[in-house]
């Protein structure tokens, strides 16, 4: 099979990101992931989730939202990595790139967001609804996405482990203001992190069925939603 690997530097946003491009032969969509406070392109969790989808066909983006030189200023502020609306606007950004570039351009695009990075996903889908065609939050923070959640018509899934209670209940108020199709899936013995055996296997998989539900190839020059 003919599986397109690459390391990337993408310039976004008036930045440049690194982040990693797996393609498999024949993609059936292409997903974006939006990482969580203080993680990055190798967080093992959101790479064994990318594994799951690219199994089934599905191309994979990580990326890393803040440069070298911002994760060591923010390792002491912690600053940058809960400005939602600056993760959003490159998490934006990126899926513009993901439209355009060579090995995945015409491929729906979905977007994978991790604790704060699942506010910077819907943000992202409120803001390009021509291009963002399904959301799935893992553990997320949805709420922080504030006004944006009103503005989300993408079909959205929210993951939650079932011993995280008050994510639960920040995911469930979320739920009420989303206005497009929404589910809330609850993953029995999981906590925040999804560590405990078979959970993060287990969202894995529903998020692997949710964007193969939803995702669909695209005409080139559709409108990217600006």
């Amino acid at each position: 099979m003919n599986v397109v690997e690459k390391s990337l530097h993408i310039p976004v946003a008036g930045v440049v990101l690194e982040a990693d491009v797996v393609v498999p032969d024949q993609a059936r969509g292409v997903v974006l992931f939006a990482h969580g406070s203080g993680s990055g392109r190798h967080s093992p969790r959101n790479r064994r989730v990318a594994s799951e989808l690219r199994v089934a066909g599905l191309a994979t983006v990580l990326t890393d939202l803040l440069t070298p030189a911002e994760e060591q200023r923010d390792a002491w502020t912690a600053e940058l990595r809960f400005s939602i609306g600056l993760l959003a606007a490159r998490v934006a950004a990126l899926t513009d790139w993901v439209r355009m570039y060579s090995h995945t351009e015409g491929l729906g695009v979905g977007v994978f967001g991790a604790s704060t990075g699942a506010a910077a996903a819907l943000v992202a889908a409120a803001e390009r609804p021509g291009t963002v065609q399904a959301v799935v939050s893992r553990g997320g923070r949805p709420d922080l996405a504030g006004e944006h959640l009103s503005d989300v018509f993408q079909p959205t899934l929210l993951l939650v482990g079932g011993d995280d209670p008050v994510v639960i209940d920040l995911n469930r108020e979320a739920l009420t203001r989303l206005p497009g199709e929404a589910r809330l899936e609850i993953v029995p013995g999981a906590s925040h992190l999804f560590e405990e055996p078979g959970t993060l296997e287990q969202a894995a998989r529903l998020a692997r069925d949710w964007f193969l539900l939803h995702l669909r190839p695209v005409a080139h020059h559709a409108d990217l939603g600006h």
